[in-house]
């Protein structure tokens, strides 16, 4: 009976330092996942086309997700969205409806994170490139249809002020999401198997420790 309290003992022991392992290191992780999402949205800041800036935040938001959990996904969506708020991308929303520009924001960044990080663990055991590609796919289709959903909510007097005669459709679409959607999906798409590549690598990584 001892020799079984001695073993069952060391495999507690075991279990709590291996959790306690993975708990540092997904901190860590994440902590990292966080600085390259700020990083990447302030660079992103500077390069615009049209009246925002593009999104170069999604594919490190997917291999959060893919790594961590949706949760990690709808985490770093977050941050991209406060990043948008505080580097000014957003000022001419804000002067029109500062509340509706704040929950816009920060709710497509993080749908954009948790939807994608769903559907690549829904796929993933089934095909990775597919998880992977499916996701990239989710997660600028989600940030530019919630955005869009935003604008109905929120903005629409002004938004049709700022059309004139233009039809306020397509003063959204060529204005607002122009050029933007298709460079961020086709730069999820180019990058897939480099993020298939980096999940794999994380993952054993992970493991091994």
């Amino acid at each position: 009976m001892a020799d079984n309290i001695t073993k069952t003992g060391s495999t507690g022991k075991a279990v709590t330092a291996n959790n306690s392992r993975k708990y540092i290191i997904t901190i860590a992780g994440m902590g990292l996942m966080t600085a390259i999402v700020v990083v990447l949205q302030l660079l992103a800041s500077t390069i615009h086309l049209g009246p925002f800036s593009i999104t170069l935040t999604l594919a490190p938001i997917i291999v959060g997700a893919a790594v961590f959990g949706w949760w990690a996904g709808a985490w770093l969506g977050l941050v991209f969205g406060v990043i948008v708020l505080l580097s000014g991308d957003a000022a001419a929303f804000l002067e029109v409806n500062t509340l509706g520009t704040i929950i816009t924001v920060l709710v497509k960044g993080v749908g954009a994170g948790l939807f994608s990080g769903l559907v690549y663990r829904a796929l993933e055991k089934k095909n990775k490139y597919v998880a992977v590609v499916s996701a990239g796919i989710t997660a600028p289709v989600v940030n530019t249809g919630l955005f869009l959903v935003g604008c109905f909510l929120f903005f629409m007097p002004t938004i049709t002020q700022w059309a004139g005669d233009q039809p306020v459709m397509e003063y959204i679409v060529v204005g607002f999401i122009g050029l933007n959607f298709p460079i961020e999906l086709m730069i999820n798409l180019a990058l897939s198997t480099v993020i298939v590549t980096i999940i794999g690598y994380v993952r054993k990584t992970l493991a091994e420790r």
